[in-house]
């Protein structure tokens, strides 16, 4: 007989910065009896803002609540412990917006796993954050399959709120909670600075960086797409025969983030070829396997190569 598989353990995280919102989310969320139906839950709080958590209007018993003051203390053997103490079930993180995710996803023990992930925010403060504090924001939003912008009104600007999030993370969900209780979904729609469904995209230098996100998110959109885009050639020993990489340096909010941001390609005149060489590539996109991302992705067949001058501005973003 085979071995029974581990259950895992189900991780949920608030995110977001003080007065956002999270605590009095968790508690409603906790008093809720279609979600606490008794199983037993681990509440860890990274923060303490101007609510407290009430435990005795839950509608279960079965929870336990525990404090983290620290990053330091964000480690598989302090949460395994806490978890084990109250023979937690499943685990609720309140995490402090002033921390890294990295931390807590790397503080996590084996057999636990993240199972929803939203963040919190004032409406009326966001905007400071992101200008100030321009990298925590992009940590938050950056794996958040939702947002919720508490105390909305009108006279905020929804679109810069949007275009703030979505520059981060396309696919994030955005909800604006009004004052008297309302809540508005975001549907506007966003679309791509080039036309996807031509049969040839010639890309713009300023569209690199929103190009490569969607084409890495849903590839076989691209099946079949001849591309023509500026790029920045990588070529190594390593890589098989015909093979190089072609991408821009792409920011995603400060200078520290900055990363090389490629598409394998393929092509018989590779040995001509120079690592930061600036090239212009038209090919074709196929879906396929490469050992540039040992798997599937996106391969561009190469048809033309001429050297060509740096964009203007070298590095690539998503504004």
């Amino acid at each position: 007989m085979a071995a029974q598989e581990e259950k895992m353990t189900p991780v949920y995280v608030f995110t977001g910065f003080l007065e956002g919102g999270k605590t009095t989310f968790i508690q409603q969320t906790l008093n809720d009896p279609r979600f606490n139906t008794g199983e037993r839950t681990l509440v860890i709080l990274c923060e303490e803002g101007e609510v407290e958590l009430d435990t005795s209007a839950m509608a279960s018993k079965n929870v336990t609540v525990r404090s983290i003051d620290g990053p330091e203390e964000l480690t598989p053997e302090n949460i395994r412990r806490l978890a084990d103490e109250a023979q937690a079930q499943r685990i609720i993180v309140e995490y402090n917006g002033m921390w890294q995710l990295k931390d807590l996803f790397n503080a996590l023990p084996e057999g636990y796993g993240i199972y929803q992930e939203m963040c919190f925010a004032d409406a009326n403060t966001f905007f400071s954050y992101d200008q100030n504090m321009r990298s925590l924001v992009v940590d938050k939003l950056q794996t958040a399959e939702l947002i919720v912008f508490n105390r909305y009104s009108d006279s905020i600007d929804m679109m810069k709120l949007h275009k703030i999030c979505r520059g981060v993370a396309r696919g994030i969900n955005i909800a604006y909670e009004y004052t008297d209780g309302r809540v508005k979904y975001d549907d506007i729609e966003d679309p791509l600075p080039f036309d996807v469904n031509a049969q040839h995209i010639t890309l713009e230098d300023r569209d690199y960086a929103l190009w490569y996100r969607d084409i890495m998110e849903d590839p076989k959109k691209y099946d079949g797409k001849e591309m023509t885009f500026k790029g920045l050639v990588a070529v190594e020993g390593a890589f098989p025969k015909n093979a190089f990489a072609v991408g821009r340096h792409v920011m995603t909010c400060c200078v520290e983030d900055i990363q090389y941001m490629a598409v394998a390609a393929d092509w018989e005149k590779t040995d001509t070829l120079h690592t930061r060489d600036w090239v212009t590539v038209t090919g074709k996109v196929f879906f396929e396997k490469s050992k540039l991302y040992k798997g599937k992705g996106p391969v561009l067949h190469v048809t033309e190569v001429k050297k060509a001058e740096p964009p203007k501005q070298e590095v690539a973003t998503f504004y």
